[in-house]
């Protein structure tokens, strides 16, 4: 919701504060580095203090935060918030996982993550609809006061629904020292790191989409920011309905068998969304590989999620935020250089996709595949 809601109102918010598209949309940038520095922080207490205080914490300052950037009185302000806002909003996002890890075997969990995808899909194809009509009604603003109501919602659901799940047993410091170790120990792991990365530099894809779709679709193609929401919304969708057709495939097939097959298509639709920019293909051109790219991600993520958490035990949490940070950083950077590399052009959008893709193939190869061999 927080990243998906206020997209159509990014060139209103340029407008707003005299800034450039890039500047606009380095409050995105921010916000995946908040994510990214945020979960390294969650982890380790939610293996401490259990999985339940951490997120009361978190959201009470994403609803704060959320707040400030109602009223930012510029962009830098602003860009400033939403980093504070992802530091605390990231909490359910590790805590949603390792609560998973809690409770269910790698080939159960990975139909459980891909049934949270039904969930969490709900927010791209609802949030952009909702952001482009807050926009027209209202303006940008009041897409902040509405995340911030949001975000009470989740503290209070959280609070009366949501059970402790981490084992009496499990507890770990979390002294610097022990818990550089613990993430050193991680990093060391090659199957950890190769489902981790093979997962990461497909969603960080889906973060160029993200971050260049709004001045793709609407600057240069003149989509209005409601068409745009339909288009995100179909996009999202798509990615829905494979994470659903990935739970029955499970049924018969391993989660690693799929992730193999999923990263072969990711690569293809990758490639084929280049070609299609490279030869001028205008925006019908780009809108089926692009779509495929994104269906692949409900193969890609719950099982490159699921095998990457496997082993982890007692160190659910700390793992947990070790990949979101991963791949959280892998989003920054794809975002940061669809940005850097200027406008006037499908072209930094759609060649960071390809090579997120190259990418994605490259580390299960090595990492994971080859180990086996």
């Amino acid at each position: 919701m927080s990243i998906d809601m206020y997209l159509p109102g990014l060139p209103a918010i340029a407008t707003s504060f005299n800034a450039t598209p890039n500047a606009a949309q380095f409050t995105l940038t921010s916000f995946f580095i908040g994510l990214a520095i945020g979960q390294a922080i969650h982890g380790p207490l939610a293996d401490r203090y259990g999985r339940k205080p951490p997120l009361y914490a978190g959201l009470a300052l994403y609803v704060i935060a959320s707040l400030g950037c109602a009223f930012a009185p510029d962009l830098a302000t602003l860009t400033a918030l939403r980093f504070v806002q992802a530091l605390g909003g990231c909490a359910g996002i590790v805590i949603t996982r390792a609560i998973v890890r809690d409770r269910f075997d790698v080939h159960t969990s990975a139909r459980v993550y891909s049934l949270l995808m039904l969930v969490m899909g709900l927010a791209p194809i609802l949030a952009p609809l909702a952001g482009g009509w807050i926009l027209l009604l209202s303006g940008w603003r009041m897409i902040f006061v509405v995340l911030a109501l949001f975000g009470l919602a989740c503290l209070l659901s959280s609070w009366r629904y949501l059970p402790e799940t981490r084992p009496v047993t499990h507890t770990a410091s979390v002294g610097i020292g022990p818990v550089l170790r613990t993430y050193g120990q991680l990093l060391c792991d090659r199957r950890f790191l190769g489902y981790t990365l093979s997962g990461g530099f497909a969603q960080a894809g889906m973060f160029a989409y993200i971050t260049g779709s709004p001045h793709v679709f609407i600057d240069l193609y003149g989509l209005s920011p409601q068409a745009y929401g339909w288009l995100f919304g179909l996009n999202a969708l798509g990615l829905i309905a494979s994470s659903q057709y990935n739970r029955r495939l499970l049924r018969q097939h391993s989660a690693d068998t799929l992730l193999r097959r999923a990263n072969r298509a990711t690569v293809l639709f990758g490639l084929t969304l280049l070609g299609m920019t490279l030869a001028g293909g205008g925006l019908y051109g780009l809108l089926l590989p692009l779509f495929g790219y994104l269906v692949t991600l409900g193969f890609t993520a719950p099982n490159a999620m699921a095998h990457a958490l496997a082993e982890q035990g007692a160190r659910a949490g700390s793992a947990s935020a070790l990949i979101g940070s991963l791949q959280f950083t892998l989003a920054t950077l794809s975002s940061a250089l669809v940005g850097l590399a200027g406008h006037g052009s499908t072209l930094p959008m759609t060649s960071i996709i390809a090579g997120c893709s190259l990418l994605a193939y490259a580390a299960h190869r090595l990492l994971v595949t080859q180990e086996k061999i």
